[in-house]
């Protein structure tokens, strides 16, 4: 069993054709299904079923997978500490942000990273807080932000709080309520709101609002894209709630301040274990101290 051969098989796992994988991975398709029948004939079962039309994982594919892609982790962990042992950062570095964020300018953090050192490859994914918390666990991402109530505490990760704010109330600017110069929930109430799904970090801000007030209003859109509420709310269709600091830079719209608006706070969170390379230089740009990276041992 090689690392190639399992390259090749969370190439063509990821994207169900072997065409594409064997594209993705810089090798002829026929040499590609050669090695991966090679790895099949060596496990005595088949990783894939094929068709014209599909190529799907197995039930013994789907079991090899997750051990697959750990091992390829390692060995690339392997690769970046031997690297930086000699002085040179390299490897992967996996990081998921909401798309509200405003404690950190990602897009400048990320160039000064990249300037410093520029081996490393960064994946960077948008998200919702709960996902990216379940992906640091996973090691799926080696750091996230996220933008949650000031209580909540995220489990099995390192984390640090890196600012706190306020929602904002976002209209359009023919609506009845732009020409006020704030609002409170009371009035809220009575609007169409759009909002994220029910149940995630986002949409619970403003609900624990409108609850400790005994209010209760209707959000009559529930979308996941910050672009897509943004949209709406242009529409003139609904009103929404959003972090103060990221309203402000949006154009063509009126944002209003809230008399007890709800609160939500940006977070920092990491694995739990020893960082990789990477993502140690990545958090030491971010003032995380060595002393923060990973608990003490005794």
């Amino acid at each position: 069993m090689e690392l190639q051969q399992m390259r090749y098989v969370v190439a063509v796992a990821e994207l169900e054709n072997f065409t594409r994988a064997a594209k993705k991975c810089l090798v002829v398709q026929s040499a590609l299904s050669h090695q991966i029948a090679r790895l099949e004939k060596e496990l005595g079962a088949r990783l894939f079923d094929r068709t014209s039309r599909q190529v799907r994982l197995t039930a013994a594919g789907e079991a090899f997978l997750p051990a697959a892609r750990q091992a390829l982790d390692a060995a690339e962990r392997a690769r970046a500490e031997v690297t930086a042992a000699a002085g040179e950062i390299s490897g992967r570095l996996g990081i998921g942000a909401i798309p509200t964020l405003s404690a950190v300018d990602i897009p400048a953090t990320l160039r000064e990273f990249h300037l410093r050192h520029p081996k490393v490859r960064i994946d960077l994914r948008e998200g919702a807080s709960k996902d990216l918390v379940q992906e640091v666990q996973d090691g799926t991402l080696d750091v996230a932000f996220l933008g949650v109530l000031p209580s909540y505490r995220p489990k099995g990760v390192r984390d640090r709080e890196l600012g706190r704010g306020e929602l904002a109330a976002v209209v359009a600017p023919g609506h009845p309520l732009a020409d006020e110069s704030q609002v409170d929930l009371e009035r809220l109430a009575r609007e169409t709101f759009v909002d994220y799904p029910a149940g995630t970090a986002a949409r619970a801000q403003s609900d624990e609002a409108f609850e400790a007030s005994g209010l209760t209003r209707e959000v009559a859109f529930e979308v996941s894209g910050t672009d897509f509420i943004v949209r709406l709310v242009r529409s003139g269709l609904v009103v929404a709630l959003l972090p103060a600091a990221f309203a402000a830079e949006l154009t063509g719209l009126t944002v209003l301040p809230v008399r007890n608006a709800p609160a939500r706070t940006e977070r920092l969170v990491w694995s739990r274990f020893r960082p990789t390379p990477a993502a140690a230089a990545f958090l030491a740009g971010l003032d995380i101290g060595d002393d923060e990276l990973c608990p003490k041992t005794s």
